[in-house]
């Protein structure tokens, strides 16, 4: 098996600070590795750093080999042509990632023109293929769009198009399905496994999630603390058993719910009525409007106090606009929305800054909802305007660092800046800062679609634990039926703006009377153990 892609001994400190600890893998032609580990474990910095993309203050040492060829060798000016040409990324945040002031066929051709001779006009030609060839329509999504237009799977799938333009030796997706719903989920795996085999390219799949990996991978390489640990086929891996470095990887139910509660017990903090969220569409001539889209479809919905409610669906359901109705962030045409039994129409500015304080949420991608400049105690602190009595600067930081080691980070942390976190990390930071008004409703937008299942399960636990004790009721907008499973009291399902079926967890789950509802459920990724 030739070595396309060979990395030895890799060590990198940033600041001082040990982030790789003798790293040593191997990718080949035509081939998928699978890098799994804990968030924080060094996954992301390996695949930049065989991008020469490490952070200012990086120091590196070891080798890492191209086709033979010292990476380690090159100028910046070499590394700028070989990168999208032989070695390409796609980033686990798309929307981050794309120039949100480009169309996506622009940023699809602009790595066609970057390494060649191409004219632009022929360049789009050629990005507006490549979008038919990762499943995006130009006749259906038009090349003129932006991202903020797309989903999150049709983002996804303009950063493959991009990534794959030149057809790479290397290609590094960088958990590239973590924020999809699992049927967009499964389309993307399976359209790299055949961009793999048709370009031969090879693949390193960084990703937590064992499941999403057990059928994809032809080699799993586990990462821990900077080093990898253990290397083997999937089959060898999980004839392991749940012993050394599988454990910690693999999701197990979390601690389950002191006492489960009973919806009728308890009084309803949210409600929404019928309600109709609609955006307005370009107009198609000068005498006549547009239809508007109506993206949420007269929803109605309860959520008790202290109770746990899962809202589940494709994306671009509507899942997210229906919560941002809920909060008070998006008009609504049609209905009406409460909590505590008070609409936000029928409140002025005092008011309203009171009831922000009772329902707080937790956003998909945790990045883009922080200002980069902002160090994370400020960040965390932002919503301390919304207290009757702005608590002192000594009892900001108390809180801060409670909410901080809460969450399982260090009380220090409040001194670093958002891009110094993983992804997971990041994840945290934004609950953290959902926490600190100790409100009586959050909701969590796929708020640990980005966390490893350690990390995932202290969240989730600390979640059911507030629940407990403070009688919090959660919204849990996911597409992971394993939280569905494991936190929530009631589920709803959603597709094209209505809900197609509700009930109790367990009944959902185990008995779907809805082919939508089976369907999402046998989608679900699930680890072939050996018989």
């Amino acid at each position: 098996m030739d070595k396309v892609l060979d990395i030895k001994d890799l060590r990198l400190t940033i600041n001082g600070d040990t982030t790789l600890n003798g790293v040593n893998l191997s990718l080949a032609a035509g081939k998928i590795t699978g890098l799994v580990g804990r968030s924080g474990s060094g996954k992301s910095m390996t695949g930049l750093a065989a991008l020469g993309l490490t952070p200012a203050g990086s120091v590196l040492s070891g080798a890492i080999m191209l086709n033979g060829h010292s990476l380690f060798d090159l100028s910046e000016r070499e590394m700028c042509a070989l990168r999208g040409r032989d070695l390409a990324m796609i980033f686990q945040e798309p929307m981050t990632a794309l120039n949100p002031l480009q169309t996506i066929a622009t940023q699809i051709a602009e790595t066609i023109t970057i390494h060649g001779d191409t004219p632009k006009a022929q360049a789009l030609d050629e990005a507006i293929a490549l979008m038919r060839r990762v499943g995006l329509d130009p006749d259906v999504i038009s090349p003129g769009r932006f991202p903020h237009e797309l989903s999150g799977g049709q983002r996804q799938r303009v950063m493959i198009a991009a990534a794959v333009a030149m057809k790479p030796t290397v290609l590094i997706a960088d958990e590239p399905t973590t924020a999809l719903d699992v049927t967009t989920q499964a389309e993307i795996l399976n359209l790299l496994r055949r961009l793999v085999k048709e370009d031969e390219i090879a693949l390193l799949f960084i990703t937590h999630d064992l499941a999403v990996i057990s059928n994809m991978a032809d080699e799993i390489a586990v990462m821990d603390k900077g080093r990898i640990v253990d290397t083997d086929t999937p089959d060898n891996f999980f004839k392991k058993g749940l012993g050394g470095a599988l454990s910690g990887l693999v999701i197990q139910s979390t601690k389950k719910r002191q006492a489960q509660k009973s919806s009728a017990d308890f009084e309803t903090v949210v409600e929404a009525r019928d309600i109709v969220c609609a955006y307005p569409t370009a107009r198609q001539n000068l005498f006549t409007p547009a239809p508007p889209v109506r993206a949420v479809k007269g929803v109605t919905l309860s959520l008790k106090r202290g109770e746990n409610l899962g809202l589940v669906g494709e994306s671009g359901c509507g899942k997210s606009t229906l919560a941002r109705a809920l909060l008070g962030l998006q008009p609504v045409s049609e209905g009406a929305v409460e909590i505590d039994g008070v609409g936000f129409a029928s409140v002025g500015k005092a008011a309203m800054r009171l009831m922000r304080k009772k329902i707080q949420i937790v956003f998909q991608d945790p990045y883009s909802s922080f200002n980069p400049r902002h160090k994370v105690g400020k960040i965390i602190g932002e919503p301390f305007h919304l207290f009757d009595k702005l608590p002192s600067g000594a009892e900001q930081r108390e809180m801060i660092s409670d909410v901080l080691a809460s969450v399982g980070m260090e009380p220090t942390d409040m001194e670093k800046y958002p891009h110094e976190f993983s992804g997971g990390q990041r994840q945290r930071i934004a609950i953290a800062r959902a926490l600190i008004t100790e409100p009586s409703v959050i909701i969590l937008d796929e708020a640990t679609s980005a966390l490893d299942v350690g990390s995932r399960n202290r969240v989730l636990n600390l979640l059911m634990a507030l629940s407990d004790q403070r009688g919090v009721s959660y919204l849990f907008v996911t597409h992971d039926m394993t939280i569905i499973r494991d936190v929530t009291d009631r589920v709803l399902v959603m597709k094209d703006g209505q809900i197609v079926e509700q009930g109790a967890t367990s009944d959902i789950l185990g008995h779907p009377s809805h082919d939508y509802s089976r369907s999402l459920i046998e989608a679900t990724p699930k680890i072939n153990w050996p018989q």
